[in-house]
């Protein structure tokens, strides 16, 4: 009988620890389980993809309605050219002078989103901007021209289909404009007119790349009353004339904290004319295409700095361009 009892408190003990262990055991399944199961603020290749994109490529974005960002931007510019003027030295005789050009761009802007809607983003980007001519030992600085836009996404997203984006953009001559500054001795800031453009964004997303591309129009105000001497003749009005423009690339995620983005970017004017006060003349069509790559890295997980170079593959073009970008936070500026 004492065996017995005995006996049986050892198998009430056995059975206890075995039911301890199976629950232990079914916890630590549990557990693992809930580790390894998503949650809803994990991050996932198509979450790290769209912020890559959106990071890469600002004019593709949109934001929440009420939602506010401001991005500072630095870019750096080398254009090198010969300009040839028809210059009249009098008794209607004209000699032909060619004059170098090496001038050094650097501007730092301040870009400012604004979500009116859910699918209305405005934006003001500011630049401040830098330039010297190394070739004629000259140099400037002040305010560019500032520019107004609005993006639109008349249709919701949905997987699998393109997004489509519409936008607007206004351009106001608030810098140095070239119809201003002496021609042999100053350098401009800005285009010196007023341009009005707008067209259509579009991006579809194969994981883990975006491909996106951009055509749009741009009409430039004609410029009244310049009264600028330029070859010996004084110039009355200028005509800047239409200009088109034609984006395509892609962007990739390597990881969540690195990505690449590669665009080619094309603009073509049309022929500007130029009314002197004893002639007319009509300039020459231009064309400017640009090769771009970026590398985005992540430096907190709200926060992503771009770096991008990229070079020109026309006479139009700049030589080299170097810049980078990155999001302030300032307080008070994301809404509560």
């Amino acid at each position: 009988m004492g065996f017995s009892v005995y006996a049986r408190l050892a198998f009430v003990l056995l059975l206890a620890a075995q039911t301890q262990q199976v629950f232990a055991e079914q916890a630590t399944v549990d557990d693992a389980r809930e580790a390894l199961t998503k949650k809803e603020d994990d991050a996932d290749s198509a979450k790290a993809l769209e912020q890559v994109f959106q990071a890469a490529e600002k004019s593709y974005t949109l934001l929440k309605k009420g939602e506010r960002t401001l991005t500072y931007g630095f870019d750096y510019s080398l254009l090198r050219d010969t300009q040839i003027q028809t210059v009249r030295t009098g008794n209607n005789v004209f000699s032909v002078i060619g004059q170098s050009e090496a001038q050094h761009t650097f501007t730092n802007s301040f870009t400012f989103d604004y979500g009116v809607w859910d699918n209305l983003t405005f934006s003001v980007r500011v630049p401040f901007v830098a330039k010297y001519d190394t070739e004629r030992d000259i140099d400037t600085h002040s305010l560019g021209d500032l520019s107004l836009s609005l993006r639109w996404q008349p249709w919701s997203s949905a997987r699998g289909k393109p997004v489509t984006t519409l936008f607007a953009t206004l351009g106001l001559p608030t810098g140095d404009s070239p119809y201003d500054v002496k021609v042999d001795s100053g350098l401009s800031t800005g285009n010196g007119y007023y341009n009005l453009g707008f067209g259509a964004n579009l991006s579809y997303v194969v994981d883990p790349v975006v491909l996106f591309g951009s055509l749009g129009y741009t009409y430039n105000m004609p410029v009244r009353n310049v009264d600028q001497v330029r070859g010996g003749r004084l110039l009355r009005s200028v005509d800047p004339g239409a200009s088109l423009a034609l984006s395509m690339g892609f962007a990739y995620a390597l990881s969540y904290d690195v990505s690449l983005a590669t665009s080619f970017q094309m603009s073509h004017n049309l022929a500007p004319t130029f009314t002197f006060e004893d002639a007319k003349f009509e300039g020459t069509e231009q064309t400017s295409a640009v090769m771009n790559f970026s590398l985005g890295l992540r430096t907190s997980p709200d926060r992503i700095v771009n770096i991008n170079a990229g070079f020109g593959m026309t006479e139009d073009s700049p030589d080299v361009l170097l810049g980078f970008s990155l999001p302030l936070d300032i307080k008070g500026l994301k809404p509560q």
